[in-house]
């Protein structure tokens, strides 16, 4: 069954000023990369996909899931992964993970396999704050990947990340889209696709996504 983000219209404002201003954009099932500079844009976009951010207009998810209209049931089915995470420092990372997996419904023993797969490890039970940059950023993708999500989006997913675990991630991404995950990672840089292939890419400047 494929699946559908539809944004008939999206605009979102700070005070005074237009960060983002899309119209009649959509992207079929697959896996997408937006390029933007610093300052462009493309958390701000993520959050208002992934239902965190209030904003004037529409985003339809398979046309039945809206983040304002439905969102509990929009939730589930979009997962998102911040570029740089910041927790609690009074949590362990399993304390975030738990909570999320169950949020997510996540099944039974996935959170130990994401865990094993990224080399988190141990370290699950430790504080977060006792992390490595690169630490946090493997528990913001565990929580990403978890449940049964249609879309996972994913800012800046391999910033901070050793080369091994770089390589484990694009294989998870791989092996969750063969099931029917889509994805919609974001970077400053350009995408190897020999890395990973993608279905389109596009690129976010002057408040708008434009195809690349």
């Amino acid at each position: 069954m494929g699946t559908m983000l539809r944004i008939p219209t999206l605009e979102k404002s700070y005070g005074q000023r237009t960060i983002l201003q899309l119209a009649d954009f959509s992207l079929p099932d697959g896996i997408y990369w937006i390029k933007g500079e610093n300052g462009a844009g493309k958390t701000t976009l993520f959050r208002c996909l992934a239902g965190m951010h209030p904003f004037v207009g529409d985003i339809w998810l398979d046309e039945q899931y809206h983040p304002q209209k439905h969102a509990q049931a929009y939730r589930l089915r979009i997962n998102y992964g911040e570029a740089e995470p910041l927790f609690p420092n009074f949590l362990t990372g399993e304390d975030l993970m738990a909570l999320v997996a169950e949020t997510k419904q996540s099944p039974q023993g996935q959170l130990s396999t994401l865990c094993d797969a990224l080399g988190i490890g141990d370290y699950r039970y430790q504080r977060v704050d006792t992390y490595s940059s690169g630490m946090l950023k493997k528990v913001s993708l565990a929580m990403a990947l978890l449940g049964q999500p249609r879309w996972i989006l994913l800012d800046e997913p391999l910033i901070t990340l050793d080369p091994e675990t770089q390589i484990t991630l694009l294989e998870l991404i791989a092996e969750r889209q063969k099931a029917g995950t889509c994805f919609v990672m974001s970077s400053h840089q350009a995408w190897d696709d020999q890395l990973l292939p993608i279905n389109g890419a596009y690129q976010l400047a002057n408040q708008t996504l434009t195809a690349i």
